[in-house]
């Protein structure tokens, strides 16, 4: 039995903070206690002095798509290079993405992508199901798919020109009243695809990368919102935004959350830190992703949702392509649509926590691990520092500062968004299930080691809706 014992580490979970030591056996947490002396314990255990450092429960990323095919091409960073990533960012899990071939078979959907990461993965993974056409059968399809244990859908309001989108208004409101009689937890990419054919219909300029953003605009969110949300409202179910990018997104949110409807919004570091100045200059296709960047407006709007609790969870969208994969294009239309970002995750959340002053340390952790943990039906096996918990655990220094950049990263594609950014708080020791996958700035983690975990009931969570 492989015994390890973090002592004298500041505790963080969502509900509390103390001073306290943690004893995990194999793979779970099985005693905190404010002293456990090295006599209370065999001799074969593993110390670990945690002195000046947070242990924090292991980051969620829930929203990544590592190894992803995409326009003929593969995304950077591998199930292995993924997992290296997560690591350095203290992430221990995260929620990836299958996609819907439209054969009538969801679960052998996910059991395919399941089986793929489960030989590179080096931390551990849960799926979201892509669900692009309703058809026969399609209720037999998602009992399967719970069974399977993915209790959550992915759905786009958009990108009909690739077979994403179901259309149909009468369809998707049947699907989401199957996903209410299921219990399954329905997400959403939300913008509204009409509009951007007509705007795209009407647009007479050069398509360079900022054109993105005219091509897109916010307008475009919050009427995939309002369509995908009135429907909820009528269904009496709750529903899950994905990365929120807008302030007119936002706003829709708040009408559509005044009339009753119980929405989870997610959103990411590049909608609260970088705006669309960045597709302006020769390194403009770096920064495509869809939705794109917005306005200093949006990212002030957005963080002071984050800030009064209106925001749940903090994703990345992970989906990165090198700087070639990137810059062989400058044509928005056609550059790879996607950036790194996993690892940046955690130090970019608790330095803009820090920094505002506003809110601490537990709501990062909130923010980070146990909403998503909740939302997505892996609480408290993961998002949680308890007994009988997974030993996914991160220590982390509170007070290093230091410089994102694209040497101090390692992502395959090469280069950080985030280059040149200051900040403050970096995770030093990651653990998945009691293991070390990095430390002293090394990478442990040993690709295969990464488990699929089932997903209970989803949503249930309601402390975490606003």
């Amino acid at each position: 039995m492989k015994r390890l014992l973090i002592q004298n580490g500041l505790l963080v979970d969502t509900e509390w903070t103390r001073h306290a030591d943690i004893l995990v056996e194999d793979s779970k947490i099985v005693r905190i206690a404010a002293s456990i002396e090295a006599q209370e314990i065999p001799e074969d255990t593993e110390i670990v002095h945690a002195e000046g450092l947070c242990v924090l429960p292991g980051i969620i990323d829930a929203h990544t798509h590592y190894h992803l095919i995409s326009r003929g091409t593969v995304t950077a960073d591998s199930f292995e290079e993924g997992s290296r990533c997560a690591a350095f960012g203290g992430v221990t899990c995260v929620i990836d993405f299958a996609d819907d071939d439209k054969s009538g078979n969801l679960v052998r959907c996910t059991n395919e992508r399941v089986a793929a990461m489960a030989e590179g993965m080096a931390v551990d993974f849960s799926l979201h199901q892509g669900v692009y056409s309703y058809r026969e059968g399609l209720e037999e399809e998602l009992v399967a798919l719970k069974q399977a244990g993915v209790k959550v859908i992915k759905l786009f309001t958009t990108y009909k020109n690739v077979g994403y989108m179901i259309e149909n208004p009468k369809e998707l409101k049947a699907l989401f009243s199957l996903c209410k009689k299921l219990d399954i937890m329905v997400s959403v990419h939300c913008e509204d695809d009409a509009t951007i054919q007509k705007i795209d219909q009407s647009y007479e300029g050069a398509y360079t990368p900022a054109a993105h953003a005219l091509l897109r605009p916010s307008e475009v969110e919050a009427r995939g919102i309002d369509t995908v949300g009135r429907i909820a409202l009528e269904l009496d179910m709750s529903l899950y935004v994905v990365h929120l990018s807008s302030k007119a997104g936002l706003q829709k949110v708040r009408e559509l959350r005044a009339k009753g409807l119980r929405v989870i919004v997610e959103t990411t570091p590049h909608y609260l830190f970088l705006n669309k100045e960045k597709l302006e200059g020769p390194d403009g296709p770096l920064y495509v992703m869809t939705p794109p960047l917005r306005s200093e407006e949006d990212n002030e709007a957005l963080q002071e949702a984050v800030l009064n609790g209106e925001v749940q969870v903090i994703a990345t969208d992970h989906c990165s392509f090198t700087r070639e994969q990137k810059l062989s294009s400058n044509d928005c239309r056609t550059i790879f649509p996607g950036i790194p970002g996993t690892e940046e995750l955690l130090s970019l959340v608790y330095s803009f926590a820090a920094n505002s002053g506003r809110i601490g340390i537990q709501q990062v952790v909130n923010l980070l691990s146990t909403a998503p943990a909740k939302a997505f039906g892996l609480y408290p096996r993961k998002g949680s520092i308890r007994v009988g918990s997974d030993a996914d655990l991160v220590l982390f220094d509170p007070d290093e500062a230091w410089t994102i950049s694209k040497d101090t990263i390692h992502s395959a594609s090469g280069y950080t968004p985030y280059e040149g950014m200051q900040v403050i708080g970096k995770p030093v020791m990651t653990y998945l299930r009691g293991r070390l996958i990095m430390g002293d700035n090394m990478y442990l983690g040993i690709p295969g080691n990464g488990e699929f975990i089932p997903q209970h009931d989803v949503g249930r969570g309601k402390t975490i809706m606003h």
